[in-house]
């Protein structure tokens, strides 16, 4: 599951960071795959992620290692959470009736303001 769509409503203030802070909260020790801004992509088990959605990974793999040689003897890493282009989540830890709901919740509260 790519959460493209979810990341840009928040960059575009549509949804709170909080809403999506709680799901990678959640996915804490699970694999991820997080593809930066430059390019590079970074599959690891997710360590931490704080408020800014800064982001620890562990036992990382490059995924294309012939453009990027110098990471392939890295291990474990931060990626800062403004560099973050999509993060491919694990569909089978997401639960993505969960995530509408709250969605939707947030969505009618913003209305009523």
């Amino acid at each position: 599951m790519i959460i493209t769509e979810t990341l840009y409503e928040i960059r575009s203030g549509l949804l709170p960071k909080s809403l999506i802070f709680s799901v990678f909260k959640t996915l804490t020790d699970q694999r991820v795959t997080v593809e930066l801004k430059n390019d590079l992509s970074i599959t690891g088990v997710l360590k931490s992620v704080d408020q800014f959605l800064n982001i620890r990974l562990d036992s990382i793999k490059v995924l294309d290692e012939t453009r990027h040689p110098h990471m392939m003897a890295v291990k474990n890493c931060f990626i800062r959470g403004s560099v973050v282009r999509y993060v491919q989540l694990p569909a089978e830890h997401v639960d993505t009736q969960l995530l509408e709901d709250a969605t939707r919740r947030e969505a009618a509260n913003q209305a009523k303001r």
